[in-house]
């Protein structure tokens, strides 16, 4: 096993689903495929009791693979569910409130940095991590390259880690992690087709591993 620490890693974020048990037998199954620093788990149109209930046995899942469970959406879900952190879809007020209420009991990162003058006001609130992209934006084979360019100039300059979302084709994964990103995050490149997420997932640590650059100590 190489250092994975020592180069970009991958993120999940799971996709939508009503069904419970479907989802966790994905989300199990990506596990097993290999490391994986994080999994963000969307409200998305899951009403709070719902998504409370997907979230306690996701979370549990997460964590027993020895990734984080990070809950996007409700923060009381969160803390009810055990999360290890809180990703924050809203806009700049709302991660600063989160960041102040619950770090560093619990991660808290975020996105909504669409260009620099927006990623610099959310690094100034401190978060755990930066993310560019949104999530469900992942529309395309390629990631972004907004976001690919706006990862490499806040790599080169600011501490806080970024997370990149990559594009519907696995390999996608390779171009975030040049930019110096310290995250690819992945939806519908590795749960298109649930059955073959283990696979992609090993896979995409098998491109990093051998070719993604590494982070200097």
């Amino acid at each position: 096993m190489s250092n994975v620490e020592s180069r970009c890693r991958l993120v999940l974020i799971l996709p939508e689903g009503e069904d419970l048990a479907a989802r966790a037998a994905m989300l199990e199954g990506a596990l097993k495929g290999g490391d994986v620093a994080s999994v963000i788990l969307p409200q998305y149109g899951l009403d709070d009791g719902q998504f409370q209930k997907h979230a306690e046995a996701l979370v549990a899942l997460v964590q027993k693979a020895g990734a984080a469970a990070l809950v996007a959406g409700d923060t009381r879900v969160a803390g009810r569910a055990k999360a290890d952190g809180i990703h924050v879809t809203g806009g700049l007020e709302a991660l600063g409130e989160a960041v102040e209420k619950f770090t560093p009991k619990l991660i808290v990162g975020g996105g909504n940095a669409t260009d620099r003058h927006k990623a610099l006001e959310i690094g100034e609130v401190q978060p755990d991590y930066i993310f560019f992209g949104k999530i469900g934006g992942d529309i395309k084979p390629e990631a972004h390259p907004k976001n690919l360019a706006l990862a490499e100039w806040w790599a080169s300059m600011v501490e806080i880690p970024c997370i990149v979302l990559g594009g519907t084709d696995p390999q996608s994964a390779l171009a975030v992690a040049e930019t110096g990103a310290e995250f690819v995050a992945l939806d519908k490149a590795v749960f298109a087709d649930p059955a073959q997420a283990p696979h992609v997932v090993a896979a995409v640590n098998a491109l990093l591993d051998e070719k993604a650059p590494r982070f200097e100590e």
